[in-house]
Protein backbone atom coordinates (compact mmCIF):
# COMPACT_ATOMS: atom_id res chain seq x y z
CA UNK A 1 0.00 0.00 0.00
CA UNK A 2 2.61 2.29 1.05
CA UNK A 3 4.36 2.01 -2.18
CA UNK A 4 1.42 2.14 -4.17
CA UNK A 5 0.97 5.63 -2.44
CA UNK A 6 4.48 6.74 -3.28
CA UNK A 7 3.73 6.03 -6.64
CA UNK A 8 0.62 7.29 -6.95
CA UNK A 9 2.27 11.01 -5.85
CA UNK A 10 5.09 10.64 -8.43
CA UNK A 11 2.62 10.65 -10.94
CA UNK A 12 0.75 13.64 -10.29
CA UNK A 13 3.91 15.29 -9.46
CA UNK A 14 4.92 14.58 -12.96
CA UNK A 15 1.68 15.45 -14.17
CA UNK A 16 1.41 18.88 -12.65
CA UNK A 17 5.24 19.98 -14.18
CA UNK A 18 4.19 18.56 -17.37
CA UNK A 19 1.11 21.24 -17.41
CA UNK A 20 0.63 24.59 -18.63
CA UNK A 21 0.01 25.68 -15.09
CA UNK A 22 3.94 24.53 -14.27
CA UNK A 23 4.93 26.48 -16.94
CA UNK A 24 4.03 29.80 -15.51
CA UNK A 25 4.94 28.90 -11.72
CA UNK A 26 8.07 30.84 -11.95
CA UNK A 27 6.48 34.15 -13.27
CA UNK A 28 4.63 36.12 -11.18
CA UNK A 29 0.77 36.15 -11.62
CA UNK A 30 -0.45 37.96 -14.91
CA UNK A 31 2.54 36.78 -16.67
CA UNK A 32 2.83 34.15 -18.95
CA UNK A 33 5.28 32.68 -22.02
CA UNK A 34 4.32 33.90 -25.22
CA UNK A 35 4.21 30.64 -26.94
CA UNK A 36 2.68 28.83 -24.33
CA UNK A 37 -0.37 31.24 -25.56
CA UNK A 38 0.32 31.41 -29.44
CA UNK A 39 3.36 29.14 -30.63
CA UNK A 40 2.85 30.21 -34.29
CA UNK A 41 4.15 33.78 -33.19
CA UNK A 42 7.65 33.91 -34.10
CA UNK A 43 10.34 35.55 -31.86
CA UNK A 44 13.97 36.87 -32.14
CA UNK A 45 14.87 37.53 -28.90
CA UNK A 46 17.58 39.78 -29.62
CA UNK A 47 18.56 41.17 -25.69
CA UNK A 48 19.42 37.32 -25.00
CA UNK A 49 22.05 37.36 -27.28
CA UNK A 50 24.60 39.91 -28.60
CA UNK A 51 23.01 40.80 -31.57
CA UNK A 52 21.64 44.04 -30.11
CA UNK A 53 22.37 48.03 -30.21
CA UNK A 54 24.68 46.89 -26.62
CA UNK A 55 26.43 44.54 -28.17
CA UNK A 56 26.05 41.76 -25.54
CA UNK A 57 23.65 39.69 -23.52
CA UNK A 58 21.73 42.83 -22.00
CA UNK A 59 21.51 41.59 -17.85
CA UNK A 60 18.05 40.07 -16.73
CA UNK A 61 17.52 37.71 -20.16
CA UNK A 62 18.92 34.65 -19.07
CA UNK A 63 16.84 32.44 -21.81
CA UNK A 64 15.71 33.38 -25.00
CA UNK A 65 12.01 33.30 -24.26
CA UNK A 66 9.32 35.95 -25.00
CA UNK A 67 7.52 36.52 -21.14
CA UNK A 68 4.70 38.90 -21.53
CA UNK A 69 1.35 39.83 -19.30
CA UNK A 70 -1.57 37.25 -20.63
CA UNK A 71 -3.52 40.18 -21.35
CA UNK A 72 -1.10 41.46 -23.93
CA UNK A 73 -0.36 37.71 -24.96
CA UNK A 74 -4.03 36.68 -25.78
CA UNK A 75 -4.25 40.02 -27.68
CA UNK A 76 -1.42 39.39 -29.89
CA UNK A 77 -3.02 36.07 -30.40
CA UNK A 78 -5.88 38.13 -32.02
CA UNK A 79 -3.74 40.35 -33.82
CA UNK A 80 -1.89 37.43 -35.53
CA UNK A 81 -5.11 35.45 -36.92
CA UNK A 82 -6.21 38.59 -38.00
CA UNK A 83 -2.70 39.45 -40.35
CA UNK A 84 -2.82 35.19 -41.00
CA UNK A 85 -5.80 36.24 -43.48
CA UNK A 86 -3.83 38.74 -45.73
CA UNK A 87 -0.48 36.28 -45.39
CA UNK A 88 1.39 38.09 -43.15
CA UNK A 89 2.12 36.98 -39.38
CA UNK A 90 4.16 38.28 -36.24
CA UNK A 91 7.25 38.50 -35.03
CA UNK A 92 8.35 39.78 -31.75
CA UNK A 93 11.96 40.85 -30.36
CA UNK A 94 11.00 41.75 -26.50
CA UNK A 95 8.18 42.28 -24.75
CA UNK A 96 8.49 41.98 -20.46
CA UNK A 97 12.15 43.86 -20.03
CA UNK A 98 13.43 43.52 -16.33
CA UNK A 99 14.29 46.35 -14.51
CA UNK A 100 17.78 45.54 -14.45
CA UNK A 101 17.79 45.48 -18.76
CA UNK A 102 16.93 48.74 -18.14
CA UNK A 103 19.59 49.78 -15.40
CA UNK A 104 22.48 48.50 -18.33
CA UNK A 105 21.07 50.24 -21.05
CA UNK A 106 21.66 53.19 -19.12
CA UNK A 107 24.70 52.26 -18.03
CA UNK A 108 25.96 51.57 -21.60
CA UNK A 109 24.31 54.91 -22.95
CA UNK A 110 26.68 56.57 -20.05
CA UNK A 111 29.91 54.26 -20.87
CA UNK A 112 31.28 57.08 -24.24
CA UNK A 113 34.39 54.98 -24.99
CA UNK A 114 31.94 52.07 -25.93
CA UNK A 115 31.14 52.91 -29.87
CA UNK A 116 31.04 49.52 -31.32
CA UNK A 117 27.67 48.93 -32.22
CA UNK A 118 27.91 52.91 -33.26
CA UNK A 119 27.59 52.42 -37.22
CA UNK A 120 25.07 49.83 -36.87
CA UNK A 121 22.32 50.99 -34.62
CA UNK A 122 22.82 54.93 -34.20
CA UNK A 123 25.29 56.60 -37.13
CA UNK A 124 24.06 59.38 -37.02
CA UNK A 125 23.47 60.63 -33.69
CA UNK A 126 25.74 61.28 -30.93
CA UNK A 127 25.54 58.41 -28.00
CA UNK A 128 25.04 61.09 -25.51
CA UNK A 129 21.76 61.98 -26.89
CA UNK A 130 19.99 58.74 -26.88
CA UNK A 131 19.02 58.99 -23.22
CA UNK A 132 17.23 62.57 -23.70
CA UNK A 133 16.25 62.03 -27.19
CA UNK A 134 13.10 59.92 -26.26
CA UNK A 135 15.00 56.17 -27.38
CA UNK A 136 16.54 55.30 -24.13
CA UNK A 137 15.43 56.18 -20.61
CA UNK A 138 15.77 54.63 -17.06
CA UNK A 139 12.53 53.43 -16.81
CA UNK A 140 10.50 51.75 -19.34
CA UNK A 141 7.06 50.60 -20.44
CA UNK A 142 8.19 47.11 -21.20
CA UNK A 143 8.88 46.30 -17.29
CA UNK A 144 5.26 46.28 -16.61
CA UNK A 145 4.94 43.89 -19.11
CA UNK A 146 2.69 44.96 -21.55
CA UNK A 147 4.49 46.45 -24.31
CA UNK A 148 6.18 44.57 -27.38
CA UNK A 149 8.39 45.10 -29.66
CA UNK A 150 7.33 43.60 -32.95
CA UNK A 151 7.86 43.35 -37.08
CA UNK A 152 5.99 41.78 -40.02
CA UNK A 153 6.57 38.58 -41.10
CA UNK A 154 5.42 37.80 -45.24
CA UNK A 155 4.44 34.25 -44.08
CA UNK A 156 7.41 31.75 -46.22
CA UNK A 157 9.20 34.71 -47.34
CA UNK A 158 10.82 36.27 -44.01
CA UNK A 159 10.74 40.13 -42.33
CA UNK A 160 8.89 42.71 -44.33
CA UNK A 161 10.78 45.80 -45.59
CA UNK A 162 10.49 48.42 -42.77
CA UNK A 163 13.10 50.78 -43.51
CA UNK A 164 15.12 50.45 -40.64
CA UNK A 165 16.28 47.45 -38.71
CA UNK A 166 14.82 47.11 -35.14
CA UNK A 167 16.48 49.58 -32.12
CA UNK A 168 17.58 51.99 -35.06
CA UNK A 169 18.22 55.14 -33.23
CA UNK A 170 17.35 57.43 -35.65
CA UNK A 171 14.54 59.74 -37.48
CA UNK A 172 14.31 57.07 -40.04
CA UNK A 173 12.38 54.86 -37.29
CA UNK A 174 9.92 57.00 -36.70
CA UNK A 175 6.17 55.71 -38.34
CA UNK A 176 5.68 58.36 -40.90
CA UNK A 177 9.40 59.15 -41.65
CA UNK A 178 10.07 60.77 -45.39
CA UNK A 179 13.45 58.92 -44.89
CA UNK A 180 12.03 56.03 -45.95
CA UNK A 181 9.96 54.67 -49.20
CA UNK A 182 6.35 54.88 -49.60
CA UNK A 183 6.13 51.18 -49.93
CA UNK A 184 8.13 50.65 -46.76
CA UNK A 185 5.74 53.53 -44.36
CA UNK A 186 2.59 51.14 -46.18
CA UNK A 187 4.26 48.35 -44.25
CA UNK A 188 4.76 49.90 -41.42
CA UNK A 189 0.98 51.26 -41.70
CA UNK A 190 0.16 47.71 -41.85
CA UNK A 191 1.37 46.62 -38.86
CA UNK A 192 0.02 49.86 -37.25
CA UNK A 193 -3.34 49.30 -38.08
CA UNK A 194 -2.95 45.56 -36.84
CA UNK A 195 -1.81 46.06 -33.94
CA UNK A 196 -4.45 49.03 -33.12
CA UNK A 197 -7.25 46.51 -34.07
CA UNK A 198 -5.99 44.47 -31.49
CA UNK A 199 -6.06 46.97 -28.52
CA UNK A 200 -2.57 48.31 -28.81
CA UNK A 201 -1.38 51.98 -28.92
CA UNK A 202 2.10 52.79 -31.06
CA UNK A 203 5.09 55.10 -30.31
CA UNK A 204 5.63 57.72 -32.62
CA UNK A 205 9.29 57.49 -32.70
CA UNK A 206 10.08 53.95 -32.98
CA UNK A 207 7.49 51.88 -35.39
CA UNK A 208 8.37 48.65 -33.83
CA UNK A 209 7.01 49.46 -30.24
CA UNK A 210 3.23 49.03 -29.14
CA UNK A 211 1.47 48.70 -25.55
CA UNK A 212 -1.92 47.59 -24.66
CA UNK A 213 -4.26 50.34 -23.99
CA UNK A 214 -5.78 49.46 -20.64
CA UNK A 215 -2.75 47.61 -19.49
CA UNK A 216 -3.39 45.52 -16.35
CA UNK A 217 -0.05 46.75 -14.10
CA UNK A 218 1.43 50.40 -13.32
CA UNK A 219 4.42 49.14 -11.40
CA UNK A 220 7.90 48.06 -12.91
CA UNK A 221 8.88 44.39 -12.38
CA UNK A 222 12.72 42.89 -12.34
CA UNK A 223 11.85 39.34 -12.13
CA UNK A 224 14.82 37.77 -14.72
CA UNK A 225 13.56 35.88 -18.33
CA UNK A 226 14.47 32.32 -17.45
Amino acid sequence: MTSMLRFQSFFCAALLLSSPLAAFADLPEGFVYLKDVDPTIATDVRYATSNNFVGKRVDGYQARKIVITRRAAEALKKVQADLKADGYELKVFDAYRPQRAVNHFMRWVRDRSDQKTKSKYYPDIEKSTLAGGGYISGRSGHSRGSTVDLTLIKSGRGEVDMGTKFDYFGPESSHNSSKVTAEQRRNRQRLRSAMSRGGFYSYHKEWWHYTLRGEPFSEAFDFPVK
